[in-house]
């Protein structure tokens, strides 16, 4: 995999996509772009793109689930991570073909970091 250069907040709330990007922050120079619909998703899930996935998608998307958006775009460019506290949905994002993600209340923790870094290859 080559390094990926920008992070897709997909469907998440109006308070969660911010929180999301502040605890990305630390991650200079890649940007963290809020996508809240399809259209816009579409546009910037290029191959250098990790999306970082709502399990239950806010906005105007063609699913509610991240899990069935993720298994959608299977053969779609950019890399999917669903963002769930829930292990079960973690499970059944990486069956349909995510990697490994993390749940919001561990956004702020050292190893979601290192997740991440380690996920786009920096």
């Amino acid at each position: 995999m080559s390094q990926l250069k920008k992070i897709l907040i997909v469907g998440h709330c109006g308070k969660d996509g911010p929180m999301l990007q502040d605890a990305l922050s630390s991650l200079k120079g890649v940007p963290a772009l809020r996508i809240n619909d399809t259209a816009t998703l579409k546009k910037e899930a290029t191959s250098d793109a990790l999306l970082l996935v709502n399990r239950v998608l806010e906005g105007r998307f063609d699913y509610s689930s991240g899990i069935e958006l993720i298994e959608s775009m299977k053969k779609s460019a950019g890399v999917k991570m669903l963002i769930s506290n829930l292990p079960d949905a973690q499970a059944q994002a990486e069956k349909v073909g995510a990697v490994k993600g993390f749940g919001k209340a561990k956004a702020y923790e050292p190893a979601t970091l290192a997740l991440v870094r380690k996920t786009m290859g920096i």
